[in-house]
């Protein structure tokens, strides 16, 4: 079931506190960025709409000490994850409660833009023909 755009408004308040937000649909759920970055994902897997806030090795901890659940999903009968964990339940009452969970999103979306672009760009050889 598609989520509905009303609860991708609601989240996009939760995370005000990073700036303007931008919430696209993607796969009937919902992508949310800041700056082109992915903060964010808004899918329900079974458990209801969740939101989904990025995380990395830093930020993986605090999630998990606050019980949340690692996004995850089922290809071909095998367990698949992604880096996002569901927000805190108390988080999702209000945007200051959410601040510290969604500044630590923006940071792993941070810290996941500059691995990126610290990669080097591979180049394709040409292709030689030969006479």
């Amino acid at each position: 079931m598609a989520i509905a755009a009303d609860f991708a408004d609601y989240c996009c308040e939760l995370l005000s506190c990073l700036g303007p937000c931008r919430a696209k649909r993607m796969f009937g759920g919902w992508g949310i960025s800041i700056d082109s970055m992915s903060v964010a994902i808004l899918a329900n897997l079974g458990q209801g709409d969740t939101l989904w806030l990025k995380v990395d090795e830093d930020s993986k901890p605090l999630f998990e000490a606050q019980g949340c659940a690692r996004f995850t999903y089922e290809v071909k009968g095998q367990l698949k994850g992604m880096n996002y964990y569901a927000a805190p339940a108390d988080a999702m009452e209000s945007p200051a409660l959410m601040a510290p969970w969604a500044r630590l999103a923006l940071q792993a979306a941070l810290a996941a833009h500059a691995a990126k672009a610290a990669k080097p760009v591979r180049k394709s050889r040409a292709k030689t023909k030969l006479a």
